[in-house]
């Protein structure tokens, strides 16, 4: 029986694990993790991350033919196939700060692996990587190896969130990529392979080269930020003519050579991979002499922290050029909806313009404990992708927040007493709210910004709401206001 141990207990490799157990009931999968709490959540009826099915599918195998553990070198050390999913957070100081990948986790990883085992083994890279980071997981295995043979493999995830089960039940595509001109890479390419051909069809496996595998994911990734990048552009053009960007972005989306795919304007991306993937592409480029090519990816990047600036300058110049001292509710946290992921939410940064304004933020976020709005918001960037013992916090005192941010139990707390809503993540229950009784509680003239396009803005409009949404045209008092405070 082939023992599969996956190093890191995350947002993919926990799902990821479970559906291989799942779906290979005679294959013993164990997740391990050095962090006890996180190891204590999946052992327990509450998981540590929250995405729907994963709740059914652990349930099923755990205690069956999957299990969650801290014991780490002995798990891996009894390993065929060892998956590693660590955290490759973006570097924060060196070189190639603020754009290249830290590989000390993986690294780590690779020199522990060495230690521990007693059997040859498939290492398979399930992190996003730079390309060619196999190649240096190779040179180390093989320099400590002890004799052992060690196969390295790359089969990146292609999952969104919030329906990370349904992609894993059912992928467009399951890449494996490893040293097909070798005989022991081609073979391990078709285990790992005939291991994901248990549930998914053999038109959507695709086996490549190891450095086409990391570079698809990277390239994936960036071609799907831009997307959003590109009609969050055409959002800000649609607002200063007049035009409506659904109805531009539906007509665009018809286009069989386009798709309608993400082409929803919105208040920027964010998530775990985009921005991330995209700075360590800039920063591959670069290093390949290609700096016209890193220049039009970094483009994506400050388009999209345009597109959130741009909404925190709608707020407060709508609002008599000031928003100090004012209750401003914030509805939604997580970058997206169903799932409660706050790692690069637009959120963060729309908070901090507003609380640098002396703005008082109530926050609402069905997914999102109020103790992780605090962290994030104390964080400094780039730091959410270390352990978290490791996070070093801004100097925003406990006080400081305390006195400027609140974590409201309803969407309707949040909006008590307040002057504005602004809307950050697309929740459904967002859609169907009361806001006849919101605009009553609140504080006149109330203000809705829509950084989603979730609101009718019609009925809110007649309701008594001065409204903004994204790439709509503008609600007459917005008209002769600037854009920028």
């Amino acid at each position: 029986m082939v023992k599969i141990c996956c190093i890191g207990a995350g947002y993919v490799g926990g799902p990821t694990m479970a559906v291989i157990a799942l779906k290979c009931p005679d294959i013993e999968v164990v997740v391990v993790d050095i962090s006890s709490p996180r190891i204590a959540g999946w052992n327990s009826d509450r998981l540590p991350i929250y995405e729907p099915g994963l709740d059914d599918v652990v349930k099923q195998c755990r205690g069956r033919n999957l299990s969650f553990s801290t014991e780490v070198h002995r798990h891996v050390g009894d390993a065929d196939i060892v998956f590693v999913s660590v955290n490759t957070p973006t570097k924060t100081c060196g070189l190639g700060a603020g754009k290249a990948a830290d590989l000390t986790y993986w690294e780590s990883a690779a020199r522990m692996i060495a230690d521990v085992s007693v059997s040859d083994k498939i290492v398979v890279e399930k992190s996003t990587v730079p390309v060619k980071t196999a190649e240096a997981i190779e040179k180390i295995l093989a320099h400590n190896g002890r004799g052992f043979s060690y196969q390295i493999l790359s089969n990146p995830e292609f999952l969104a969130e919030g329906t990370a089960i349904r992609d894993l039940l059912s992928p467009d595509r399951v890449l494996v990529g490893g040293r097909r001109d070798t005989a022991a890479g081609s073979a391990a390419v078709d285990l790992l392979a005939g291991v994901y051909a248990r549930w998914v069809p053999q038109d959507r496996i695709i086996t490549t080269n190891l450095w086409s595998a990391e570079l698809s994911k990277l390239a994936a990734n960036a071609f799907l930020a831009q997307r959003i990048s590109s009609v969050n552009a055409v959002s800000a053009l649609c607002e200063a003519t007049g035009a409506d960007i659904a109805e531009v972005a539906h007509s665009v989306g018809k286009d069989a050579r386009i798709g309608s795919r993400f082409l929803s304007a919105s208040v920027g991306f964010g998530g775990s991979c985009f921005q991330k993937d995209i700075l360590n592409l800039v920063y591959i480029c670069e290093c390949y002499g290609l700096p016209e090519v890193a220049s039009y990816w970094r483009e994506v990047i400050r388009i999209n922290d345009y597109q959130k600036s741009r909404f925190v300058n709608r707020v407060v110049s709508s609002m008599f050029n000031t928003v100090a001292g004012k209750k401003v509710a914030v509805l939604g946290f997580a970058f997206k909806k169903d799932t409660g992921d706050t790692r690069e939410t637009p959120a963060i940064d729309v908070c901090k313009g507003l609380l640098g304004d002396k703005a008082v933020v109530s926050i609402y976020d069905p997914q999102v404990a109020g103790e992780q709005v605090a962290r994030d918001l104390a964080m400094n960037k780039f730091d959410w992708d270390h352990p978290r013992h490791l996070q070093p916090l801004e100097q925003l005192s406990a006080t400081d927040l305390e006195k400027q941010v609140a974590v409201a139990a309803d969407a309707y707390e949040a909006a008590k007493d307040a002057h504005a809503v602004c809307i950050l993540t697309e929740w459904d229950e967002f859609r169907g709210l009361d806001y006849r009784r919101m605009f009553q509680g609140m504080q006149k003239p109330a203000f809705v910004f829509d950084g989603r396009n979730v609101v009718e803005v019609a009925k809110l409009r007649e309701i008594g709401f001065v409204v903004y949404s994204i790439g709509k045209p503008l609600d007459d008092w917005l008209k002769d206001m600037p854009a920028v405070a």
